[in-house]
């Protein structure tokens, strides 16, 4: 953790917050804080800035909070995901956090497992916890926001013209499409399929909701590599 994340509902009306668990453990155990020092912290949804240690027990500690700086930049992104095994989800979501992207949209595929969108790693709360670890690792407050979409064609045609409108729509396909774009910080909408790719039926689609095909090179990467490829070329 660079930043041990609190809820504002942990402080108190003199910004005093008292925590145990596993934050408690990481400031002691990996951090190896003392009574007098100061840490990183932030409030999630809010500023971020330090706390000094006022009181440390065997099992607590007590905090004494000042936030007055802002988070970092989002990255102006809303990033469609063609579900992923569960596993990979996980470390995706963090992944994702850590980069800044404004907006995950996870979407049902052809080539998507239905047990998947059954896995308990991928119940709200669980993701959420995958977001907290990833902003905790950036030094980030603010949580992507998550969108599930378990119907490819409902989505594709009634919701996603609106998504992409007035942005710069991506989807990365590997096959026929033009060369990743230029860096720059524009509103984007980027579509990656599942392990295999989106079939050609959902990139039509996907074509049709207005957006346009793209490619890093010919190498076919796992997903785990090409989100943070695309997302590196493209910002």
């Amino acid at each position: 953790m660079n930043l041990i994340l609190l809820e504002s509902s942990e402080l108190d009306a003199s910004s005093i917050a008292r925590i145990s668990g596993p934050r408690f453990n990481h400031i002691r155990d990996v951090l190896r804080a003392k009574t007098g020092d100061t840490i990183k912290v932030g409030i999630l949804g809010g500023q971020r800035g330090h706390a000094h240690i006022s009181a440390l027990s065997d099992e607590s500690l007590e905090l004494k909070i000042c936030c007055d700086k802002p988070p970092p930049a989002k990255l102006p992104l809303t990033l469609i995901l063609a579900l992923p095994r569960p596993k990979a989800a996980r470390r995706l979501c963090r992944t994702i956090a850590e980069l800044g992207v404004q907006k995950l949209i996870l979407l049902n595929s052809y080539r998507v497992e239905k047990s998947y969108w059954q896995s308990p790693l991928l119940a709200s709360e669980k993701v959420r916890a995958y977001f907290i670890e990833g902003l905790q690792q950036a030094g980030d407050t603010i949580l992507p926001e998550l969108q599930f979409e378990q119907r490819f064609k409902p989505f594709a045609e009634d919701r996603l013209p609106a998504i992409t409108h007035n942005t710069r729509a991506l989807v990365a396909h590997p096959y026929n499409a033009e060369s990743t774009p230029r860096s720059e910080q524009t509103p984007t909408v980027l579509a990656v399929g599942p392990e295999g790719g989106f079939i050609p039926y959902e990139i039509d689609k996907l074509l049709e909701a207005g957006m346009h095909t793209i490619s890093i090179g010919e190498r076919i990467l796992k997903v785990e590599t090409a989100v943070p490829t695309l997302l590196a070329k493209l910002f």
